[in-house]
């Protein structure tokens, strides 16, 4: 497996595509010129973390 020659930046920006403006993983990725998979990889560490599990008492 290779490493990638983008920057934190760019890759932030491109999964910032499909978590908060909603733009398909396969439409991204193709036309960055990236693979859906790369993409997908890169969701997990620059994706936004999901939200806390409150308790609530009732």
């Amino acid at each position: 497996m290779g490493t990638s020659n983008c920057s934190d930046k760019f890759t932030r920006d491109t999964v910032h595509q499909t978590t908060m403006k909603g733009y398909p993983v396969r439409q991204v990725s193709r036309r960055l010129g990236w693979s859906t998979h790369s993409l997908c990889k890169w969701m997990k560490p620059f994706g936004d973390p999901a939200p806390e599990k409150r308790d609530v008492d009732h």
